[in-house]
Formats: C-alpha cells, structure tokens, sequence
C-alpha cells in the first residue's frame, strides 16, 4: 500500500487539490500562495513528493487525485483502528464511548449499518 500519511502541511494543500480538482498546476499555484502563502517553487516540490507516494497526479499541468478525500479518510481511519485497538471495531467503539456518549441518532445510524452490512462485508 502507498504511504498515505500525511503531516499538518501536506493535508491542507491536499484539501485545496480535493476542493478544487481537477486543476491546472498554475491554478494550484495561485491557490496555494492565496491560502498557505506559498512560493510556487513550494507549491511544486510538495505536489511532487505527493504525486510520488501516489496520492495525486500531475499529467500535462492538470492535478488530479489518484485517490479520493474520502478513501483517504477510510484508509487513515483503518490503520487508527488497526494500531491502536489491534484492528478491533468493538474496542474502538467501546473507547470512543467512553468519553464520549452515543446519542440516539449515533446508535441507530451505527445499528443501520450493522444491518445493512450484515452477512456482506
């Protein structure tokens, strides 16, 4: 699997990518100075290095995602659960809780998707 860590600064321009594709390099450029204030030299060694782990792709000055914000989110997401709760939903939930009280919405939104998945996943 690609390395889809991101740090701090690399997840606010792969926001801009997201909100914004598909771009032209030149348009990511501007974006980037307006928002992170960014030189463009910045702007392109960080869409390279984001580009090389396989995240985004930057073909004839059009930037595009190989991967989208939402199977980015999910990808992060499973190795949390993985990492810390030895890839265990239950336990994660169970911690989650904790802390944090389920509310009735939360409970049956999760119980939904029990029975929607159950037996397929």
């Amino acid at each position: 699997m690609a390395d889809y860590k991101l740090g701090e600064i690399e997840m606010l321009f792969s926001k801009l990518i997201w909100e914004n594709e598909p771009l032209t390099s030149g348009e990511l450029v501007k974006l980037a100075q307006a928002n992170l204030s960014w030189k463009k030299s910045t702007t392109y060694t960080i869409l390279r290095r984001l580009c090389d782990r396989g995240i985004f792709n930057n073909d004839n000055g059009i930037v595009t995602s190989l991967i989208s914000k939402q199977e980015f989110d999910a990808v992060q997401s499973e190795k949390f659960v993985d990492e810390t709760f030895s890839g265990s939903l239950p336990q994660f939930l169970t911690a989650f809780s904790l802390r944090k009280k389920l509310s009735d919405k939360d409970i049956k939104e999760i119980q939904d998707f029990i029975d929607d998945n159950r037996g397929s996943l």
